[in-house]
């Protein structure tokens, strides 16, 4: 008799693991149920970087992974759960993509025609997404050759990602004043201190009353945080003052230790990096502002930061930006058009 066959939201998790009731489950397997406190199916937890941490304390980690689905599992537990947390989101995402194409395949059998055939099928439902699962692969077997898994890398230099271009979307001094014509006093304050520090989202939203420092505006980028964990001091100027001060004074029911808080004092953003309120909030203001202004091209809150890095010198940019090197700086994030001196007639 042939086993049931597993549920849609089932098949890309772990053998013997199931969703239900809004949490992740384990069949603990017959004659093993003292080591999962005498329970036939265990509970993990709610999400899966939860279920897999629980899973990982009470079972031997994979160290002699034979298939890619063991090396994607125990890339899953040991790798993810170090990255930023908006990263962990897309990585296990992608997992899903991979298991069921990748997963019973063995690592040494991979080879860069199943990887391309797997782009091309891909690629049609999004280049961008292909290129995070391919991303996602390609770091999974590079930590299988530390972990001793295989000898060679099968998509390193040898499977070419998408070329996708980058976002070119300038905004105009005089859509920044249209715009902030009908923002609210929240979306203004916060509009006016997003482009004097050009911070990503989470980290504006992530200021707290604390981080007001006497020198400056102390920042760690939530992107490092998990890597070099290096902080940024913006320095004090009186405009920045102002800004900071036109902020504390809205209106609020109650204190609050965030600098940018909901009526209730709670922070606009979630600790995986999440900030739903906002994101709402800022959908709203752009239809307002299509309509009722002479803006006819919407912008999205992050080109904010990339009219912060188009309005400055390069190396100011990338300081601000939070970036080691000034290559992604220029080439995603500086949109202004160049203004090139023409030739004098005769070639001077």
């Amino acid at each position: 008799m042939s086993p049931r066959p597993r549920k849609k939201e089932n098949k890309s998790l772990p053998k013997r693991w199931r969703f239900k009731h809004n949490a992740y489950y384990y069949r603990v397997p017959l004659g093993q149920e003292h080591l999962w406190d005498d329970k036939k199916e265990f509970r993990l937890g709610k999400t899966e970087p939860e279920a897999y941490r629980v899973w990982a304390s009470r079972i031997e980690l994979y160290s002699h992974a034979q298939t890619v689905g063991e090396l994607l599992e125990r890339y899953v537990i040991e790798v993810i759960p170090h990255k930023a947390s908006k990263s962990q989101e897309s990585n296990l995402y992608s997992i899903k993509v991979l298991m069921p194409v990748f997963g019973s395949m063995a690592i040494i059998a991979i080879k860069p025609m199943h990887v391309y055939k797997f782009m091309d099928l891909r690629g049609k439902q999004g280049k961008t997404a292909a290129n995070r699962d391919l991303e996602v692969l390609s770091h999974a077997f590079s930590k299988a050759i530390e972990w001793g898994l295989c000898e060679t890398h099968p998509i390193k230099g040898k499977v070419k990602k998408f070329s996708t271009p980058p976002r070119t979307r300038y905004i105009e001094n005089w859509e920044i004043e249209e715009a902030l014509k009908v923002a609210n006093p929240f979306l203004l304050a916060y509009i006016n201190l997003k482009l004097m520090l050009g911070l990503r989202r989470g980290d504006m939203l992530s200021i707290k009353i604390s981080d007001l420092k006497e020198v400056g505006i102390h920042v760690t980028p939530r992107k490092t945080q998990t890597t070099t964990g290096k902080s940024m001091i913006i320095e004090w100027s009186d405009e920045l003052r102002e800004a900071v001060k036109r902020i504390r004074s809205l209106p609020c029911k109650v204190g609050s230790i965030w600098l940018f808080h909901t009526r209730s004092g709670k922070p606009y953003i979630t600790e995986d990096s999440k900030a739903n309120a906002f994101d709402s909030l800022w959908q709203r203001f752009m239809k307002k502002v299509l309509i009722e202004t002479n803006v006819t091209e919407r912008f999205t809150e992050h080109d904010l930061r990339a009219k912060v890095a188009s309005d400055t010198e390069i190396e100011h940019a990338r300081q601000l930006l939070g970036h080691s090197s000034s290559e992604i700086t220029n080439k995603v994030y500086r949109r202004k058009a160049d203004v090139i001196k023409p030739l004098t007639r005769g070639g001077k």
